[in-house]
């Protein structure tokens, strides 16, 4: 995501210099030698020395401390953001390290990635034609969110504003907790003593609705436990659609087993993931 949005810059003009960082020594060089950052920082503190613009592409769990390691060298001019998939902690966290400059913070959310992760799959165009969520809170200064809307706007991406409980609300339901029902499909197949030559048998179907289990494991640790609230609810829902199938199932009610189907499929049929023209 991170070495995404460099590249992005980098290619609308801007960017003067890209400076990174990253806890692996060889990703950061790897990075360089891409040509997706101008120059490798030793430390997180010394990559944001003198910018303009901190993005943290980390996974959400480090949020609090990785902003501990760079307030000391925070600038009023300077515009920090996130890119991380879940919105109350990384404000909590905000908030707590920040306090007096956490107006200059606007948290986001970028609508898109992929299941593979590491730089070497940085693209600038993974933010063409996407939304970007930006949560602020209340002391979160007009001029950063002024200024965050343009950057995102001026690589592709349509923006949209929400409060980070509306965002974890609603992310629970169509992004975390179809990745946790992935992760736990696999799961039950690997289990299974037949379980890989079942998946051997598999097809596009079974591709295109198990892709996003190979999501990077850390990432999702984090996104599932910060938010397990909300992922909680939905999962209630999901239980309760899943029950209402298997019964229709074990009573062998075809007509209403075919109306709950007909349900989910014009719902999905009518379903665009393309951000509606404002």
């Amino acid at each position: 995501m991170g070495g995404s949005f460099a590249l992005a810059l980098k290619r609308a003009g801007l960017v003067r210099r890209v400076v990174g960082y990253s806890k692996s020594p060889s990703t950061t060089e790897r990075a360089r030698q891409l040509g997706v950052i101008d120059v490798a920082a030793p430390s997180a503190l010394q990559a944001v020395s003198g910018a303009d613009l901190v993005l943290l592409a980390v996974p959400v769990a480090a949020t609090e401390s990785t902003l501990k390691a760079i307030r000391h060298l925070l600038d009023p001019n300077m515009l920090i953001m996130d890119v991380g998939s879940t919105k109350r902690d990384v404000v909590d966290a905000a908030r707590r390290v920040l306090k007096q400059d956490v107006g200059l913070f606007v948290p986001c959310h970028p609508i898109t990635g992929r299941e593979v992760a590491g730089v070497e799959y940085a693209d600038a165009d993974l933010y063409v034609g996407k939304r970007l969520i930006v949560t602020p809170i209340e002391r979160t200064l007009t001029a950063k969110i002024e200024q965050t809307d343009a950057l995102w706007r001026a690589i592709g991406c349509d923006v949209t504003h929400m409060s980070p409980e509306q965002h974890d609300a609603a992310f629970a339901a169509v992004s975390h907790l179809p990745h946790l029902i992935a992760f736990a499909l696999m799961n039950s197949l690997t289990g299974q003593a037949a379980g890989e030559a079942f998946m051997a048998l598999a097809g596009p179907g079974f591709r295109d609705f198990s892709r996003i289990a190979a999501s990077a494991p850390q990432i999702w640790r984090d996104v599932l436990v910060a938010n397990r609230e909300e992922i909680g609810h939905q999962l209630q829902h999901f239980e309760h659609a899943l029950a209402e199938l298997k019964a229709r199932i074990d009573a062998g009610q075809t007509d209403e087993l075919e109306r709950l189907i007909s349900r989910a499929s014009q719902a999905r049929a009518h379903w665009s993931a393309t951000p509606s023209p404002r």
